[in-house]
């Protein structure tokens, strides 16, 4: 971010692969110290299965339709017993690799291979040959001449090493064309050639291939491994795509695979993100069932997840387990803790637990710092506060932009607000950048203290030097214009915001709906999604939202189909508000459809979810479908049953139908809920 001075003042798609293909090289490819020509292989065609998306993949000669995998294996000519053994022994293959490399066509290359085309090199040489060799145009090649010239069986492991290199090379239609031809040539994908797709389709963000590579690889009966399923968990997470990542880790389970300390460790995230946070304090629990006991890392991604939703209470309760079972505590969680202890006002408590952090061979860092002075903060503990801040700078311990805004922040909150103006030029000049928050904050200390020209000032210079605006910085500025009464100054800031030229669209969509401006949000929205600009999951989930509070439906649904047909998993949030719209228009198949396609995809449901839907089976009088989904919810040992039984009571009730409504409480109150 540029630095500005306030003196002045003061006075991340995946390659799309085209249709025909044509195999040029451009770059060298340097391995060892050899040197590598630009290998030219003609274009070739084959006819592959529906599932591949193009025809023209890459073979010279097209396999006739009515050649079955046995006729391959009836015209390759059989070794006899009395047959010279292999020459691998005697073939120098660093040499050979040397040779191929300076190959620039298919010609060369299979004349420079023409002397072992009588099979005389085994096919594990030749794969060990195929595995070395970085260049996927030549690898094709050199698997043609195996395949074609010398007659050898197909191989699988030649296959998976080729299809590892095309994949490398984001060769997307020519790995469905490999696939294909395996398939053709009566070769059976193992586990690494699904597990080689999967994890390539997956890194590429095209995620729903890489599902329908697994889908594959089950239907197949090949056996996942659990490095392969906590892999599309990891990349589900960093997606932020929860539901996919429960859905993936529901299969694992179901495949009879025990997920270790990591795989768990990652679901108690996925789990915080997804806000379940019942099925993620259960995972402990089912830890230990299964023999994998938590770790430090188990409770402190578990105090994580309940301090970013500010659950405080339970973080503490979390805490105090942790030290009842003896878990160790690292810097990580200490300093959660800290911010856990400031939170509920307990300043006192933060105060102890960092000075006893090096007791317990534990060296705090910039945050633990950064953290304490926050708790001091707000706490109004101004004097420990810059004492604390000082003490850093004497002792020569690490200061960063958090450290000056955690500081301005407190000068702000004292009333000293030259103080805070100049701590922002201390910090330029010692090399820290400020960042957005330095300037919110600043732009928001002036407006609090009426000098709205200096704050106006400040926010039209970051706008013309180049600095990033962002979310923040337009909504503090949008705030403080408000709050000075001048209303149509914040409008059309927010009326910028539907033609952003220094903003992304997807930020200004979040500024917009989180502003409650609908038809601005609409029609922002709108324009990204034709554009193709929207590739994060929260501007989906920020635009529901807003539909919801202001009871636009039809938008709601709408948003929501163009969110899975971009491949989103909704999570249990979005759920609840899409389950509701539909509700209110009426259109309870779809609810239906939703509830269900998502519980088979293996998501987990908070318990309002499934409510909900007991509701609206109600509201349509299918009072079958309300005995089943009882009946079902009432076996899972994860419900609470009380509020289940009080809703089924309650539909019956409004249905009229009293006598089931007092057969449900009765059975309640027997049950002793």
């Amino acid at each position: 971010m540029c630095s500005l001075s306030l003196s002045a003042t003061s006075a991340q798609p995946s390659p799309t692969p085209s249709s025909s293909l044509s195999f040029f090289s451009s770059t060298q490819i340097k391995t060892r110290n050899f040197s590598t020509i630009p290998f030219i292989l003609e274009q070739r065609t084959l006819k592959v299965s529906a599932f591949s998306k193009s025809k023209d993949v890459w073979r010279r000669t097209p396999l006739p339709e009515a050649e079955t995998p046995r006729q391959f294996q009836h015209n390759r000519q059989p070794r006899k017993r009395n047959e010279p053994s292999y020459l691998d022994h005697s073939v120098d293959i660093d040499e050979l690799l040397n040779s191929i490399w300076k190959t620039q066509d298919e010609q060369e290359l299979y004349s420079l291979l023409s002397p072992y085309k009588g099979r005389q090199l085994s096919i594990k040489f030749m794969v060990l040959v195929l595995s070395r060799e970085p260049d996927w145009q030549r690898s094709l090649a050199i698997l043609d001449w195996i395949n074609e010239q010398a007659l050898y069986t197909p191989s699988v492991f030649a296959y998976n090493v080729v299809l590892r290199n095309v994949l490398r090379a984001k060769q997307w239609e020519i790995a469905h064309g490999l696939f294909d031809e395996m398939r053709q040539r009566a070769l059976a994908p193992d586990r690494y050639t699904y597990s080689t797709l999967i994890t390539h389709f997956g890194k590429a963000g095209m995620f729903d291939s890489a599902l329908s590579w697994l889908q594959k690889m089950e239907q197949d009966r090949v056996s996942g491994d659990l490095v392969l399923y906590s892999n599309l968990i990891e990349l589900s997470r960093k997606l932020c795509d929860y539901s996919k990542a429960i859905s993936i880790f529901s299969r694992l389970k179901r495949s009879g695979i025990c997920p270790d300390l990591v795989a768990y460790n990652s679901m108690i995230n996925v789990f915080g993100k997804a806000k379940l946070f019942r099925e993620a304090r259960l995972l402990l629990k089912e830890m230990r069932t299964a023999g994998v006991l938590p770790d430090t890392v188990s409770y402190s991604t578990l105090l994580t997840m309940y301090v970013e939703n500010q659950k405080f209470v339970e973080a503490l309760s979390v805490f105090s387990e942790m030290n009842e079972v003896r878990c160790s505590l690292d810097l990580t969680t200490c300093n959660i803790m800290i911010d856990v202890y400031g939170q509920l006002d307990m300043a006192k408590e933060a105060d102890r637990l960092f000075w006893s952090m090096r007791k317990m061979g534990i060296e705090p860092n910039v945050v633990s710092y950064n953290t304490l002075l926050r708790v001091y903060g707000e706490a109004e503990l101004f004097g420990e506060a810059i004492h604390l801040f000082r003490l850093m700078q004497r002792k020569d311990i690490e200061q960063n932009v958090v450290t000056y805004n955690t500081m301005i922040k407190i000068y702000g909150k004292s009333l000293e607000h030259e103080k805070a103006t100049n701590l922002v030029q201390e910090m330029q000049k010692r090399g820290i950048e400020p960042n957005a928050i330095t300037y919110s904050t600043i732009i928001s200390i002036w407006g609090k203290a009426g000098k709205l020209d200096r704050a106006a000032m400040l926010f039209q210079k970051l706008r013309s030097s180049g600095v990033e605006i962002d979310q923040v910085l337009y909504q503090t500025m949008i705030v403080a214009y408000e709050r000075a009464g001048l209303v149509a100054h914040a409008k059309r800031l927010l009326h910028e915001l539907r033609r952003p030229d220094n903003i992304p669209r997807e930020t200004a969509i979040t500024i917009l709906a989180g502003a409650g401006r609908v038809e601005e949000a609409t029609w922002v929205f709108r324009q990204a999604f034709i554009a193709g600009e929207i590739k994060d999951i929260s501007v989906f989930s920020c635009m529901i939202d807003l539909f919801s509070k202001n009871k636009k439906y039809a938008n709601l649904t709408e948003v929501f189909e163009n969110m899975r047909g971009s491949g989103y998993f909704p999570d249990s949030n979005v759920i609840a508000l899409v389950l509701n719209a539909y509700g209110k228009l009426r259109e309870f198949d779809k609810a239906d459809a939703i509830y269900r396609e998502m519980q088979e995809e293996g998501c987990v449901f908070p318990d309002e979810v499934h409510f909900q839907m007991l509701s609206l089976y109600g509201a349509r009088k299918d009072f079958k479908m309300i005995e089943e989904l009882f009946g079902r919810l009432d076996s899972d040992p994860n419900i609470n049953k009380k509020e289940l039984h009080l809703v089924v009571a309650g539909i019956y009730e409004r249905a009229n139908r009293l006598n089931d409504a007092s057969q449900i409480m009765n059975r309640m109150n027997g049950r002793g809920f």
